[in-house]
């Protein structure tokens, strides 16, 4: 069996050694930290542990075949959600594959050698592209420590390193590059394309931004070599016809995931704010941490190169002043209102306003890999890099940034490096030059890597990694599920936002960019909880609720121990069984047809069909007695304080709190469970709380902790009577049987039924039911019914997979055609040629 002529390539040992330097930094660097796996420190902060890991979690569930839905539909989360957009926005790099060769409870590890794994091939990549570019010999292992400064550089370890699929347009850049050198020579058209077709599939927001990148490092080589002004244009073309191919081919997953955007729940508009220049500047430098600044860290070393080009007169003056001109004009472009908005195709994200930050840091690292391939700079050349140097640091001095470590690692870094680059000229210290710059390189990522694994914790949300608590949760879940008879809900007192992706069950949680705006709308209007400004949504621990979407089986956990606010839980994992209507049920033809009012309470009687709640009138007092002023005709405004409730609810009701805004705690009567209420509008909304068992004249302590808004509604009284009898109502009309396949549902009816079928999940764009796109019945999925049917097919099919279908099949035949037709014509032309002599 013949070894590959890639893996032959003498630039294989440089990759490699590429990789395995920045596997061993990182790892280094996350030990010094105690981070997880190499000490008590979760590495699971913000949406890492709240939606990736979870995410990955249901990628092994499909590989192992125990996930409930498909790549179309999750049944998981929302109850019942599109997955092919999350699939392709988080999960659709070759590398995720991996978690499917580790045990599930160990999904964190497995999370964690992605990244690793991912990291350590944006080495080899960038490591790739620089000896392509120019070949360098002699100076292979140079190429190869800057290949690991790109794939260590302040964005990645402080940045992408909690969002994964971003390490995808780590890969993507350099990739993207090599597809652009072989368009310029005319060759590897397939593997050029195909290469294109990767990074848009595993990450498009990410390869977005990497294409505009090789797209200006394929103009500044046109330029700059050798060639006829036709030889320019013909190679510009083939780049473009290239890059269209490649998307085309993407477009299968692309244009659901484009959709999917299109649905979702509007997120956070954020105006963009340039970073002050010498925090600008001190993000070049070790040891520096900030969320709204370019993290361009790269090495002192490679930062010396870099800064050497420009004086260094063995390099062609072209090269000279075109490179750092371009890294100058990316880095303005960075800071720019318009530019930024070019970059972010034309959305100013929620988060770091600079997520394009990888780009900058490979333009910088070609830079430093042009100044030396043809030759080693000269003294001349070194002190004028090392001035600039200097400069730069010194204009970092009024940053805030700046720690007590920077300075002292960014010295020895550039007294390693200008004395590496020293000796290097002579053959004799080539090793020594080697491991001044490896170690220097090595010893400043790890230090800044440990910096940023401290930093986070700090700054952002975390979450514990999988242990006693979520094996008991998952234990749990598996022991009382009973789909598609009926729902397991995993609990409201979650670890995660998308706790039925990580431990199972089929619960209403659900976090993600996608989050439909008809499944946050109707879950508003249900009286649920939200954060993320209504993108995370969490479960609705209401019996009514429950009916509606069947959830028939609900797992309670003790409080998440990890979060520090939450007050000490000894409550044992319990599971709590509810009697509860199939998935698909009848209504009366018209009944769902009014819409939704203010009140959660008569939202879901709408809903269920049947009146079970009394709303009492409310008073609220403050502490010394006096009556809070109301917000408007619906609201009282509330300070932080102590206050009382006080309402009338008939004997044997079940007493149910709504207070969307208010953070704080609630507690019925003397005696009753003290609540955390967890409101913020609009960024964090309470759900419905349930407060215990009252009758008569009740009284509802509230304490609030901020200033927020409490509702004249708040108080709602069920009575479990009305509640049970509703159920064999809907249980006598519903389904008989119902039977769930991957993304279709189909359901055996009574005879004689007329009405309206109902499917206890959110009407989101996709569903059609018996051939023709589904109604809506108060937001879920609704068929009419009546005359002689006795069954009910429903199917899911995410919007755009059919037109990204075609447009992938339309960019195949045209790469087939671009790759055999002109073979093929000339063959016509040497045949016609014999013929005619």
């Amino acid at each position: 069996m013949r070894t590959p002529s890639m893996l032959r390539s003498p630039r294989a040992p440089g990759a490699a050694l590429a990789a395995v330097l920045t596997v061993v930094t990182v790892c280094a660097g996350d030990a010094v930290a105690r981070s997880y796996p190499f000490g008590p420190h979760t590495r699971s902060v913000n949406d890492l542990g709240n939606q990736f890991v979870p995410f990955h979690a249901r990628l092994w569930d499909l590989l192992h075949g125990r996930a409930d839905g498909g790549l179309l539909v999750n049944w998981q989360s929302g109850f019942g959600t599109s997955f092919l957009p999350d699939l392709g926005t988080y999960l659709t790099s070759p590398f995720a594959l991996l978690v499917g060769v580790f045990p599930r409870d160990r999904i964190d590890l497995a999370v964690y050698v992605v990244t690793l794994v991912k990291t350590g091939v944006a080495a080899a990549a960038m490591t790739w592209l620089l000896t392509a570019l120019r070949r360098g010999r002699g100076r292979e292992w140079l190429a190869a420590v800057l290949g690991a400064s790109y794939a260590l550089c302040g964005w990645s370890v402080a940045e992408a390193v909690y969002n994964p699929m971003w390490l995808d347009g780590l890969i993507a850049f350099p990739l993207l590059c090599l597809a652009g050198e072989w368009a310029r020579t005319a060759r590897r058209p397939v593997l050029g394309t195909l290469l294109v077709t990767l990074a848009w599939v595993s990450n498009f927001y990410t390869a977005y931004m990497a294409t505009l990148g090789a797209a200006l490092v394929l103009v500044v080589r046109l330029l700059l070599e050798d060639g006829t002004s036709r030889e320019r244009v013909r190679g510009l073309v083939r780049a473009v016809r290239t890059v269209l191919i490649g998307i085309g081919l993407a477009a299968p997953v692309l244009v659901p995931v484009f959709l999917g955007t299109r649905h979702a729940y509007p997120g956070w508009n954020r105006e963009f704010a340039p970073a002050a220049w010498p925090d600008v500047a001190a993000r070049l430098l070790p040891a520096t941490y900030g969320f709204f600044s370019p993290a361009v860290f790269l090495g002192t070393g490679s930062l010396l190169l870099a800064c050497v080009l420009a004086f260094h007169r063995a390099v062609p003056r072209a090269e000279r002043w075109v490179w750092p001109g371009l890294v100058a004009a990316v880095t303005l472009s960075l800071q720019w209102g318009p530019t930024h908005l070019v970059w972010h195709a034309f959305a100013t994200p929620n988060g770091s306003p600079f997520r394009q930050t990888f780009v900058l840091s490979g333009l910088v690292v070609i830079a430093a890999w042009t100044s030396v391939a043809r030759a080693w700079p000269d003294r001349r050349a070194l002190l004028g890099g090392g001035g600039v140097l200097v400069l730069i640091a010194a204009a970092a001095a009024p940053s805030e940034l700046v720690t007590r470590w920077t300075y002292p690692l960014f010295a020895a870094g550039l007294v390693a490096a200008v004395g590496a680059l020293a000796l290097v000229r002579s053959r004799r210290f080539v090793v020594l030059a080697a491991v001044l710059l490896v170690g220097a390189q090595a010893g400043q990522a790890a230090a800044t890597t440990a910096f940023a694994d401290r930093q986070r914790l700090n700054r952002l949300d975390d979450y514990a990694p999988w242990g006693e608590r979520q094996s008991a949760q998952a234990a749990a879940v598996a022991g009382a599920d009973g789909w598609p008879r009926y729902r397991t809900d995993p609990g409201i007192e979650q670890s995660t936002a998308n706790d039925p992706m990580l431990v199972g069950g089929q619960g209403g949680a659900y976090y993600s960019s996608h989050t439909p705006d008809v499944t946050t709308r109707t879950f508003l209007a249900l009286g649920a909880g939200w954060t993320s400004r209504g993108r995370a949504l969490q479960s609705l621990d209401n019996p009514v609720s429950d009916a509606v979407f069947s959830v028939g089986a609900r797992v309670h956990v003790p409080r998440d121990p990890h979060q520090v606010w939450n007050r000490p839980d000894r409550r044992p994992v319990t599971v709590t069984r509810q009697d509860v209507p199939p998935l698909v049920t009848v209504r009366p033809s018209g009944s769902g047809a009014s819409g939704w009012g203010r009140s959660p309470f008569r939202n879901q009687e709408k809903l269920l069909g049947a009146s079970v709640y009394t709303l009492p009138s409310t008073a609220l007092r403050s502490a010394d007695g006096s009556d809070p002023a109301d917000r408007n005709a619906s609201t009282y405004a509330v300070k932080p304080g102590t206050y009382t409730l006080s309402a009338n609810c008939p004997a044997g009701s079940q007493v149910f709190l709504w207070a969307p805004d208010l953070f704080g705690t609630a507690r019925l009567g003397a005696t009753g469970e003290l609540n955390d209420i967890r409101g913020d509008m609009p960024a964090r909304r309470a759900g419905i709380l349930p407060l215990g068992t009252g009758a008569g004249r009740i009284a509802v302590t509230l304490r609030a902790e901020r200033a927020g808004t409490v509702p004249h509604e708040a108080v709602g009284c069920l009575d479990p009577g009305r509640l049970a009898s509703a159920v064999e109502r809907l249980k006598d009309t519903g389904a008989t049987r119902v039977t769930v396949a991957g993304s279709s549902v189909h359901a055996e009816l009574p005879p004689g039924t007329e009405g309206v079928a109902v499917l206890a999940a959110p009407r989101i764009a996709g569903w059609s039911c018996d051939g023709r796109p589904a109604d809506t019945y108060l937001g879920l999925v609704a068929v009419p019914v009546g005359g002689d049917r006795t069954s009910v097919d429903c199917a899911f099919r995410p919007p755009g997979l059919r037109a990204g279908t075609i447009a992938g099949a339309a960019a195949l035949a045209a790469l087939l055609a671009v790759t055999f037709a002109p073979a093929a014509l000339a063959r016509v032309r040497r045949r016609r040629a014999r013929t005619q002599r």
